[in-house]
């Protein structure tokens, strides 16, 4: 079985504001942060995290928040800011001005179901909640949806958990 490397299940647990309960609890999957153990769902750990400002953004004006706040539970492969930023000049704006393809792009991140990154790895697509099919590859450790890579896993909200990825995935046509 392929997990990820414990140094990147902590890393994620400290992005997302949470600690291990004790000293080996990240190889035991046990954490002081976790759905049971949070009240914020998955837009408002977006939020809070500081580096989703273009996403929220996005999903607000794709009328996607109270979906993203109900009880899921849902996987999202959140891209960063920066992850934005990589896209060509004008097309974050292009996507804000159209709302149905604003949507599409959004929902392509989005995996119905709670998947962790121990499941993850273990995929070689996964089902978006846009209907299309999200492919999975792991190589040399490094877990890849899509265009792309994953950064941080296992950032748990109380509706679902993200994954933080480096790139903005624009489902196939």
């Amino acid at each position: 079985m392929r997990t990820f490397p414990v140094w990147l299940a902590v890393a994620a647990l400290a992005a997302a504001g949470c600690g291990p309960t004790h000293h080996d609890s990240a190889t035991k999957g046990g954490s002081s942060c976790g759905a049971a153990g949070t009240s914020a769902d998955i837009v408002d750990t977006a939020v809070g995290a500081g580096e989703f400002n273009t996403l929220v953004t996005a999903v607000k004006a794709a009328g996607l928040v109270e979906t993203l706040k109900s009880d899921g539970p849902f996987t999202v492969f959140a891209p960063t800011d920066a992850a934005f930023d990589k896209l060509p000049d004008g097309t974050v704006e292009a996507l804000l001005a159209d709302k149905a393809k604003l949507k599409a792009v959004l929902l392509y991140h989005v995996v119905p179901g709670k998947v962790t990154a121990e499941e993850v790895v273990k995929l070689h697509e996964a089902e978006t909640a846009g209907g299309a099919h999200l492919p999975i590859k792991v190589s040399h450790g490094t877990v890849h949806v899509g265009t792309a890579r994953v950064t941080q896993t296992d950032v748990m909200a109380s509706n679902g958990v993200i994954h933080v990825i480096d790139s903005v995935l624009i489902p196939p046509k």
